[in-house]
């Protein structure tokens, strides 16, 4: 059994220069640090470029004044503490406030600073609240990383979601595959656990955050294995980082070998312009255009992700682009009323994000024969 030591201190950092330790010092108390002795080891520190130490390590760049902590107003959709409603048939219970790692470029880093209350340990409101909801077919268990409660804890939050007809679809939005797959490895009891109660029928779903190519090790492929062969539906959702995964090649890469791997590419997203996160950012239509030439690089399985932006209004794909305009439509819409709505831009190439478009040329909406309204 391998032992993974977790890193809450950038002095305990093997590799990383003193003078960066200090240098870094107001970066990681401003924003928490957090990784653990595998993570680390994939880090190649005679590679200042070197990919896995960006996404885990701080940077000075983060103190900028850049974006807003909650980029997507995720509190707007918090209706009992710990779980949000955004989508109609979809709901988000928040169940833990730590991770394997700290991901530099976290859009809910949030949830890891003092006095954070978005995450409570009290779960039963949240089951409660889908209990009452019969229209919620797909729950998410996120936070934080629910893979890193107990596994007993774990067995409860997913027993009582299964005790309800209406819940389908349980997923588990999880960087423990990346961060830490000695986590599933080591424990036959968890794997047990998910296999259990993924039925022929109403499927748990493994949404991993593979966001380079390095980070899917033999081990970290192992652990993808034991948990599809115990019958768990993975996926993978990335955002599009600078300096990371924005080169088609890296992207392209990474799509394939997910798909080789039978862990089905689902999401890119268009990073959330949230505070700190700057030095990560790629303006919208460059990530784009990486996006498109990266899928010229796959096979049919591998092109399957979206790009998409996670707004306050709902998930906005980015579908394409011409000399003059960008085209949107709603993914998924928080409200109804937007559903399916196709949107025409004027192209804006300093955009990071759909506010940053300011003159919109065509907005069109379909009718909708089931809602009997236009939408």
């Amino acid at each position: 059994m391998t032992k993974v030591q977790y890193v809450t201190r950038l002095e305990n950092v093997p590799g990383l220069p003193d003078a960066d330790r200090e240098r870094l010092r107001a970066v990681s108390d401003r924003f928490a640090f957090r990784s653990n002795s595998y993570y680390l080891s994939l880090i190649d520190w005679n590679d200042p470029d070197d990919p896995i130490r960006k996404i885990i390590i701080p940077d000075e760049r983060e103190l900028g004044d850049w974006g807003r902590l909650d980029a997507s107003e995720e509190s707007l959709y918090t209706v009992v503490p710990g779980l949000e409603h955004k989508y109609e048939f979809t709901a988000i219970l928040l169940v833990n406030d730590l991770c394997g790692g700290f991901c530099r470029f976290c859009f809910r880093k949030r949830l890891f600073m003092n006095d954070n209350e978005e995450v409570v340990r009290d779960v039963a409101p949240g089951l409660e609240y889908i209990r009452e909801h019969t229209q919620l077919t797909n729950i998410l268990l996120t936070g934080g990383d629910p893979l890193l409660l107990s596994t007993k804890r774990l067995r409860y939050i997913i027993s009582e979601l299964r005790k309800l007809d209406h819940v389908q679809i349980i997923r588990i939005g999880s960087k423990i595959p990346v961060f830490n797959p000695y986590r599933i490895l080591n424990d036959p009891e968890l794997v047990s656990l998910l296999g259990e109660y993924s039925l022929p029928h109403k499927r748990i779903y493994m949404m991993c955050h593979f966001n380079h190519p390095r980070e899917l090790t033999d081990v970290a492929l192992e652990a993808a294995d034991r948990l599809a062969k115990a019958g768990v539906i993975l996926c993978n959702q990335t955002p599009l980082l600078a300096g990371i995964n924005d080169d088609p090649a890296v992207l392209g890469e990474l799509l394939n070998r997910l798909s080789y791997a039978g862990i089905a590419p689902y999401y890119v997203f268009q990073m959330r312009p949230t505070l700190g996160n700057e030095p990560f950012a790629v303006p919208l239509e460059e990530a784009f255009m990486a996006f498109e030439k990266a899928k010229m690089r796959c096979s049919g399985l591998a092109k399957r992700p979206r790009l998409v932006m996670s707004h306050v209004t709902g998930k906005i794909e980015i579908i394409g682009m011409d000399d003059e305009h960008i085209y949107f439509r709603y993914h998924r819409a928080a409200q109804p009323v937007e559903k399916s709505r196709f949107i025409v831009c004027r192209r804006n190439p300093e955009a990071f994000w759909f506010d940053d478009y300011s003159e919109m040329v065509v907005d069109y909406r379909i009718e909708n024969p089931f809602l009997g309204a236009l939408i």
